[in-house]
């Protein structure tokens, strides 16, 4: 670990929240079985000083529905990770995490039901889902809180100022209605506290994957109103990070103008690389807040994906953000 930052295992736990109006607490988990492909990703955001916590669950299922539940369920402590039904329990500090969740769930056989949320909870069926997802490592953690003010952190001051992820080995079930899945596979995980509103990543690119044999790569490319960019994040490759000193991302897009296939270079400072990604199922979600009389839209695609490097493959997530500025998509193209 870094001496820019701090880990503790009492990170794993929640922390005291600061006075921001819009602290957040939030952990992501995201997993894939290696034979199926089943899975996706689950986050519980905590915003206690606001009333509520985030709830979300969006899994892809084999013939290419989507599961989701979203919710902004009422909290009034920061004490633990538990909205509505999603819940997560820390078995051992930075060793084993579970993440599961057990209540209704909408089950989408088109995709573009996420594109109307008022239509999407009016007309989605609904069925019971079961979800558990043990989350196993021996592998490293990248990232902490910063020790100094100078520090960069990944997402900068006003997004999440602590940070950590950590690719994981996953076991567990997916049920949903009547159908069950038995996971076996390979997933990530991150926890992040601070100040958070989605509005605040301008253009932001993230790519999670672990693969069989024991590599991983979380990286971000990110951008800033004023179009400086900056490359963050780390391979995983025998066991130890390689922080990560420029990115190259190269997207093809749809008629959506949402990702289908992505061409990563990557260097660190011993290594250049190539990664390939193919998106199979992108859910396209949003986020909107208020500021005055003013609404503050960003657009969100969560998508599952093949991921190839250096012939080996995997399954993994990819996450584009970008602010809606008047209609137009500020990261498009890019």
């Amino acid at each position: 670990m870094s001496e820019d930052f701090r880990l503790l295992p009492s990170d794993e736990f929640a922390h005291e929240p600061d006075a921001a109006t819009n602290y957040n607490e939030s952990i992501y988990t995201n997993a894939f079985d290696r034979k199926t492909g089943v899975g996706g990703w689950m986050r519980v955001g905590n915003r206690v000083n606001e009333g509520y916590a985030e709830k979300s669950v969006v899994l892809y299922l084999p013939d290419g529905r989507i599961a989701c539940a979203f919710g902004r369920p009422s909290i009034s402590t920061n004490a633990v990770f538990d909205a509505d039904g999603l819940k997560v329990d820390i078995v051992e500090p930075f060793r084993h995490l579970r993440h599961s969740y057990v209540g209704e769930i909408m089950v989408l056989r088109d995709r573009n039901m996420l594109r109307d949320p008022s239509t999407l909870f009016e007309k989605a069926d609904r069925v019971q889902a079961d979800i558990v997802w043990d989350h196993k490592s021996s592998w490293p953690l990248h990232g902490g809180e910063p020790t100094r003010d100078d520090v960069r952190t990944m997402y900068g001051r006003d997004f999440s100022r602590g940070h950590f992820n950590q690719h994981s080995v996953v076991t567990g079930h997916v049920a949903i209605g009547d159908e069950r899945w038995e996971m076996d596979g390979f997933g990530w995980r991150d926890h992040s506290w601070g100040p958070r509103y989605w509005q605040n990543l301008f253009i932001h690119r993230l790519f999670m994957a672990t693969w069989p044999s024991g590599k991983g790569a979380s990286l971000l490319k990110i951008f800033s109103p004023d179009g400086i960019g900056r490359s963050e994040g780390a391979l995983l490759i025998d066991g130890e990070y390689h922080d990560v000193m420029d990115l190259s991302v190269v997207t093809d897009w749809d008629d959506n103008k949402e990702p289908t296939r992505i061409g990563i270079a990557v260097r660190t400072a011993t290594r250049s690389e190539r990664i390939d990604v193919e998106i199979i199922t992108a859910a396209p979600l949003r986020n909107r807040r208020k500021d005055g009389d003013v609404t503050l839209m960003s657009r969100i695609v969560e998508a599952n994906a093949r991921y190839r490097w250096d012939g080996e493959e995997c399954w993994g997530m990819v996450e584009y953000i970008e602010r809606v500025d008047d209609g137009r998509l500020v990261g498009w193209p890019i």
